[in-house]
This record gives C-alpha cells, structure tokens and sequence, in this order.
C-alpha cells in the first residue's frame, strides 16, 4: 500500500487528527498573540459554535453518508467527469483537480453573497461579532448541506482523483480554521505569506460591518483568485483595530446562542 492509499484508507482518522491538532495550534497562537480584544465572552461563543459544529457533523453523516472522497471514488469506478476523458499525468491531474477545487469554492463563497437567498443562509456565519478559529467553522447547517450537495456536483464533473480530494479537503479545513486566526503575524512576513495563502488578516476584511469589505477576499485557501476577479481588498478602511465585525442588524449578545443561530436565516435583518 503506498502513501496515498495509506491515506485514503485512514480518512476518517486523518480528518479529526489534523482537526484537532491544527485546532489546537491555532488556539494557542490567538491566546499568545491576539490581534483583536473579544467583544463576547469565549464561552458564550465557543459553546454555542461548537454546538453548530456538532449538528452539522450530524446533519452530513445523516444526509450524505459518502464523504466528497467517496463521491470521487463513485466517479473513478464509472469513468465520470472531465479528467477521465483527458490522458493526464497522475500529478497534473491531481493538482489541477486541487486549484479547481479551489476556485469552484470561491466562486461558490461569491454566490453566497450575490443571491439573496443563500446571502440569509451565509449571513449567520458572518454576524460573528468576534473573528476566531471557531468562526471558521460557524456556518448554517442548510448552508453545509447546499455547500456539500454543490461540491460532490464539482467533484463528479471534474472526475477528480480521491487522493486530491482529500489532500483538498485537508487544507480547506485547515486554512479556514487559520484564517479566520484573532493573531497577529509581524506585518513583513504577512506580506509574503499573503501571496500564497490567505492571512487572519486578509480574511478578517472579509468580516467588516461595511459591506462594501464584506464583499471582498472571498477566498480560502489561495488569494489568487480575489485578484485576477477583481474582488481583492488589502486592509479594512478603519484599520484592523477600528474596524467592526458582524452584521449591523444582529450584534445582541443573545444572537450567538443555538437557537438563535438556527432561526437567524428566517428573520428579517
């Protein structure tokens, strides 16, 4: 069994340890180098996000059994989608599969913001009033299952190999959960960094009260693609100290509480 096969067969496994242990670390670093001071208790916040990470867990075990690695294995049986009419090397293949990934997420991250509809959906993750490792993965359990349903679509069409699948799904997670980092990184090495991969603070734009920012920097693990569409924005206009996060018509504190969470998308902002 060779390295890839090694991975696919431990999936599960691999998916919680690196969860956890990148968790881990970013938490850390937010606690020895904190960017922003907490307008919300942690514990207020932290138990009620996690509350959501929970159902949704719940939620896509439920309603998709098959992880997207499984529908990339469904596709490879039957010979779907693009690469498997195109004669690729193994390496190429995997890669493109990786940036395509990569941008079909950010254009479905666009989309969120565009249609109305999936705007209510997207909304309850950025009426965070704070912007911290658990923010990366506070979202509204109808949008999880829209976002899965749109990724096995992505991954069927594209024919694309399981291994890249994963290695893609790895990194989503774990540049979510560091982007979305109340740390500091000293401004030099931010700069270089910022080329290659989203920052705390190139993402935290993202999260401005003004929506002009909050329309901008929608991507996730490259920043790329921000650039050559035109949605880039370098630094929020108050600054990273004065700028405020969250939506306007949702900053009481009980709006962070589970069932708040929950019915957010079906009240009037």
């Amino acid at each position: 069994m060779d390295f890839g096969e090694t991975l696919l067969a431990h999936e599960p496994a691999i998916r919680l340890g690196a969860f956890l242990g990148i968790f881990a670390a970013v938490a850390a670093w937010e606690t020895l180098s904190p960017r922003r001071r907490r307008v919300l208790p942690r514990l207020l916040r932290w138990t009620n996000n996690f509350a959501i990470v929970a159902v949704n867990s719940l939620l896509l075990r439920l309603v998709f059994p098959a992880a997207a690695v499984g529908f990339a294995w469904f596709a490879a049986e039957r010979g779907l989608g693009l690469f498997h009419l195109l004669d690729l090397p193994p390496l190429l293949e995997g890669l493109l599969a990786f940036f395509l990934l990569d941008l079909a997420i950010w254009a479905q991250h666009l989309a969120f913001h565009k249609v109305p509809l999936f705007w209510r959906l997207h909304r309850m993750h950025h009426a965070d009033l704070d912007f911290d490792v658990t923010t990366g993965a506070r979202f509204h359990p109808i949008e999880i299952l829209l976002s899965m349903a749109i990724k096995f679509a992505v991954v069927v069409a594209l024919g694309a190999p399981p291994l890249a699948v994963l290695l893609f799904e790895l990194a989503l997670n774990a540049t979510s959960m560091f982007n979305h980092a109340n740390a500091s990184l000293p401004s030099a090495i931010e700069r270089v960094v910022r080329l290659f991969v989203v920052t705390p603070d190139m993402h935290r734009v993202h999260h401005s009260v003004i929506r002009r920012e909050t329309d901008s920097n929608f991507g996730f693990n490259f920043p790329w693609w921000d650039r050559i569409f035109g949605t880039y924005r370098a630094q929020p206009e108050l600054g990273h100290d004065g700028m405020s996060i969250g939506i306007e018509s949702f900053r009481d504190a009980a709006e962070a509480r589970l069932d708040r969470l929950l019915t957010q998308p079906f009240r009037e902002a």
